[in-house]
């Protein structure tokens, strides 16, 4: 009989070193993550390792505590090689006189957790694959292990938060989503005192659903409103039911818990990613506006319902078929009706140049929406005295 040929099993020096994650992931206290990485950056030749996590305001990346991380001050997202390796999801290598410093993205389901950053005397195809793939199990840790910690929400406020933009936060799903067929991306305004919008999402098989809302009034009373409304939309989306039932459950809800004299408005959406066709029904909201060939060609406008919780007609499905590549932006109206002390609003004119502008560059939607919320923040001297919300998404065929 021929013997088979012995199949080599011995443990490679790549898998010794994430081995030593993986091994260790399952029962890792959340502030232990830091040192971890430290110990293997070590192990892998590195030095000056550090993991850095986007501020809720999305202005700076913050370094994570930890023993055998380097503190720091925090980079500007848009003015450095980290910013730029958040933004664009690539690794960035920075030559120097000791050595070349590294800046990996941290990916999790195309939403980026931050950057990985790590100094080397040299870098070869095989350090930066093993980097590669260590960056991906950090980030998968980071998202697992958060749950358990404050750790990684106190590292990421820059600033004190109100209770009430407490409670969104913890409401809202990861703000960015890169799938193959389909990407989106959120911004929140004002970021550390956001209260009545918020926005949802699922990609259940080949359909992405996701809402948009915005609930009246400020603080913890819109804040709560808000909860309940995309609580009921979860609980009738995860039912199975269609646009109209979702909304007729959103309306029940919202009108049971705090009566018919408020309100929330809302959009929803079903997309099929296989084929592109889009289905939405408009609760009182602004028209989405539409994108194509990084352009915008017009706002998605169809007949309205009256906001849930003030008891509308059923509501008209309307629909489009989306080409490949198209965007389709939905926002709050604290976007274009902000205006400063006795000027006029900031308008859809202004926020549609915009989008033309940002678009020309051809960006991905992380960082067209991060832009373009950030744009008219700026414009507005900074400030809003409403929520300011917008939501991406593209279809990418």
């Amino acid at each position: 009989m021929t013997a088979e040929p012995r199949t080599d099993r011995s443990e490679s020096f790549g898998e010794a070193l994430l081995g030593a994650v993986l091994d260790r992931a399952h029962e890792l206290p959340p502030h232990l993550i830091g040192p971890l990485v430290a110990d293997v950056v070590e192990r892998l030749g590195g030095r000056c390792p550090q993991v850095l996590l986007q501020d809720y305001g999305q202005l700076r990346l913050v370094p994570l505590p930890g023993e055998g991380l380097v503190d720091g001050e925090p980079p500007v997202i848009d003015d450095s090689a980290a910013g730029r390796c958040f933004l664009d999801g690539v690794s960035v290598e920075l030559p120097g006189e000791d050595g070349v410093r590294i800046y990996l993205p941290l990916l999790d389901g195309g939403d980026q957790v931050g950057v990985l950053a790590v100094t080397l005397n040299r870098a070869d195809d095989d350090v930066r694959r093993i980097l590669r793939r260590l960056s991906g199990l950090v980030a998968d840790l980071l998202v697992t292990k958060h749950g358990y910690s404050d750790l990684f929400f106190r590292t990421r406020r820059g600033q004190p938060m109100s209770v009430a933009a407490e409670i969104q936060w913890s409401l809202l799903p990861p703000l960015a989503m890169i799938m193959p067929r389909v990407a989106l991306a959120g911004v929140l305004e004002p970021a550390y005192d956001v209260a009545g919008d918020s926005f949802d999402y699922a990609l259940n098989g080949d359909v992405l659903h996701l809402a948009m809302i915005d609930a009246m009034g400020h603080g913890l009373d819109a804040a709560t409103m808000a909860t309940v409304a995309i609580g009921a939309y979860r609980h009738a989306r995860r039912l199975g039911t269609g646009l109209t039932e979702i909304y007729a459950f959103m309306d029940e809800a919202v009108a049971k818990q705090f009566g018919t004299e408020h309100f929330v408005t809302a959009q929803m959406m079903r997309l099929d990613t296989t084929t592109g066709h889009l289905q939405w029904v408009n609760a009182g909201h602004p028209a989405p506006i539409l994108v194509r060939d990084h352009r915008v060609t017009g706002r998605l406008v169809a007949p309205t319902t009256l906001p849930v919780g003030l008891g509308g007609a059923e509501p008209e499905i309307s629909a489009l078929g989306l080409e490949r590549g198209d965007r389709v932006l939905c926002f709050t109206d604290g976007l274009i009706e902000e205006h400063a002390a006795g000027e006029e609003q900031f308008g859809e004119e202004q926020l549609i140049d915009w989008v033309n502008r940002l678009e020309g560059a051809g960006r991905g939607v992380r960082a067209v929406a991060r832009s373009l919320s950030h744009t008219l923040m700026r414009a507005r001297g900074g400030r809003t005295t409403d929520d300011a919300t917008l939501l991406l998404v593209e279809w990418r065929g």
